[in-house]
């Protein structure tokens, strides 16, 4: 019976229905809308039980009355069939309406809609640009989607079943108060007069320090994860003192903004319990007065008091829930601030996957300046034909690395365009333009997986043998064999920890390459490939670079100008322009810009350069 209700909602369905609004209602509606009708059997259920204990109050003054006014003998005799049916009540309908409640709550809601939540805010994240990542913590947007789903649902549950709750009992209560005596009402409407006139005053003041709760949070969040992802940086400078400075300045105002939000729910608590005693004492007073006219009967003020208690009671948890549901209000909307992002690179409609055939590139007339005013690409025309290896060389800043995440569409150009065997780059999918396009970079960065998942990155249906042929080729294999995790997997099977941390820097670059060749990609960009590598492996590595390279277009780029020396052409770039193009020997006889550039490295290595 569990499986039928928790398998109600597929939490991990492929894609989703549009993006996250970024308007709060809106976005709320955005997940709820997508199951909204559990929400009504939520809605449904808890009216069923809010007016189940609505009558327990009645059955209480009822039960009063027969005691006060029936013999025993009788009461057994003659009423036997009330006292069972209230027994048959309480024992069995009212639990199975909250058994129901919380199926609904748990089984289907809890787990089903909070990762629905959090699988969709993650698939729209994932497929945001290079740039939006760029721009936060990794930890930060992280604990935003984690939190968000936890707090949308919380959030429309508390509301539901708090609020509603109040509500209908609030109003059954008052029915069956003045169908008693109207007098009898006086004192829950003042009440609810007054609880009206709290929420008013306090909900948007808890609203408003919710935000800055969930904001502070969030901070403290994202700089814990600056500090543990970067903590070989933070021991090689000696600066654990300062990074608990860091750390410490977004606790305390996470302190700060935790202590204001206390000082209001303390002092709403105050007022709360003061008009809570003079609901149950205004109502006791006007029962107890009405009895001793004659008007109404011991039973009444036997239900008048415990309605009003429970009222009291609803009024202080429903005070809780609102502050929750505040709470998480605030949570909702500093998670909107990453989840309800609109998709700034996305695939044309109707984009085609991209067919390479020959593997030529051009890029034509192109522009790019980060949306500044220039600087960067200007006005370049570059045609690389099948199969050449050309290698780019500038200073840093010459737009060589640029150049190379335009290829790959990390960035959309600003004029120009960029084709592929005749194919536009901006009208294929962006998946199928990557999976054209194998990239070594300097700064190799692993997943937190097994070495076979990393090579296997790269085509995920190989076997293990082409695996290790891979590693072989890379000259990973030896290594490999062996690793061993903290959990003692051995191999291929070990774990290289976050980023790649376990390994070493050529280590996690041989892991890298076979990668690559695995890949097999038919265009290959090399963004100093083998600089963490040491000079014997890369020798080695060099060779298998030359099978690798074969029947490739190549484009590489490297500190060492002796590595691409060898390339069918060099391109010199400056200030986003090309000024020279040529073989090596070619530009050296040129005696320009790149002949200068020759002439001042040292060992081969240009000092003052940086992809």
């Amino acid at each position: 019976m569990f499986r039928f209700f928790e398998e109600r909602i597929p939490a991990t369905a492929r894609g989703m229905p549009g993006e996250p609004p970024d308007r709060l209602a809106a976005f709320y509606w955005f997940f709820v809308g997508q199951v909204r009708w559990y929400f009504v059997a939520l809605l449904g259920a808890g009216l069923l039980v809010a007016l189940l204990d609505a009558t327990i109050p009645v059955f209480i003054g009822r039960l009063i009355s027969l005691l006060t006014n029936t013999t025993p003998e009788a009461l057994f005799r003659d009423d036997w069939h009330i006292l069972a049916g209230m027994a048959l009540f309480v024992l069995l309908v009212r639990p199975c309406a909250i058994f129901l409640q919380n199926l609904i709550t748990n089984q289907i809601i809890a787990s089903g809609f909070t990762n629905l939540v959090r699988w969709q805010s993650h698939w729209h994240i994932v497929r945001q640009s290079w740039t939006f990542f760029q721009h936060d913590f990794a930890g930060r947007i992280a604990a935003r989607v984690m939190q968000t789903g936890v707090s949308v649902r919380d959030s429309v549950v508390a509301s539901i079943n708090a609020v509603w709750y109040i509500a209908i009992y609030g109003a059954s209560a008052m029915i069956l108060m003045s169908q008693s005596s109207p007098w009898l009402i006086i004192p829950t409407v003042l009440w609810i007069l007054a609880y009206l006139t709290l929420l008013r005053i306090f909900v948007p003041r808890l609203r408003g320090r919710s935000v800055e709760m969930s904001e502070a949070r969030s901070l403290i969040t994202g700089r814990i994860v600056d500090s543990y992802t970067n903590i070989i940086t933070v021991k090689l400078f000696g600066r654990a003192r300062e990074e608990d400075d860091y750390v410490r300045e977004a606790v305390d105002q996470h302190t700060d903004a935790f202590r204001g939000q206390l000082r209001l729910i303390t002092m709403f608590g105050l007022l709360l319990a003061t008009i809570n005693a003079m609901l149950v004492v205004g109502t006791g007073a006007i029962a107890v007065r009405l009895w001793s006219l004659g008007i109404v009967q011991v039973g009444i003020v036997a239900m008048v008091l415990p309605l009003t208690w429970q009222i009291a009671n609803i009024a202080g948890f429903v005070a809780q829930q609102v502050t929750a549901i505040f709470e998480n209000i605030g949570a909702v909307q500093e998670g909107m601030m990453s989840i309800a992002k609109p998709l700034r690179l996305t695939d044309r409609p109707g984009a085609e996957t991209l067919k390479v055939t020959k593997g030529e590139i051009t890029f034509d007339h192109i522009n790019f300046n980060y949306g500044r005013s220039g600087g960067i690409i200007e006005d370049l025309t570059l045609t690389i034909k099948p199969g050449e290896k050309i290698g780019l060389v500038g200073r840093s800043g010459a737009g060589k690395s640029t150049l190379v995440n335009l290829l790959l569409r990390f960035f959309d150009l600003e004029g120009g365009k960029i084709m592929i065997d005749g194919q536009n780059i901006a009208n294929v999918t962006q998946e199928s333009l990557r999976e054209q396009i194998s990239v070594v970079t300097q700064d190799t960065s692993l997943l937190h997986r097994s070495i076979l998942d990393n090579i296997r990155y790269g085509q995920s249906h190989v076997t293990l043998n082409g695996v290790e042929e891979a590693a072989r080729r890379a000259h990973a294999h030896e290594f490999i064999g062996d690793l061993v995790d903290w959990r003692g997997r051995k191999g291929y099977e070990a774990e290289v920890g976050e980023r790649g941390i376990k390994l070493s820097g050529g280590q996690r670059q041989r892991i890298a390459i076979a990668r690559v060749i695995l890949k097999n990609a038919p265009i290959l960009v090399l963004d100093e490939a083998t600089s963490a590598l040491d000079s014997e492996v890369e020798a080695a590595i060099q060779e298998q670079f030359e099978t690798l390279m074969a029947n490739k277009t190549v484009i590489a780029i490297a500190h060492r100008l002796s590595t691409i020396a060898r390339m069918d052409r060099l391109i010199i770039l400056d200030r986003g322009r090309i000024i020279e193009s040529g073989s090596h020997e070619e530009l050296l006889a040129l005696n320009g810009h790149y002949a200068s550039l020759w002439r001042r490295q040292s060992g081969g290595f240009l000092a003052e350069e940086a992809a």
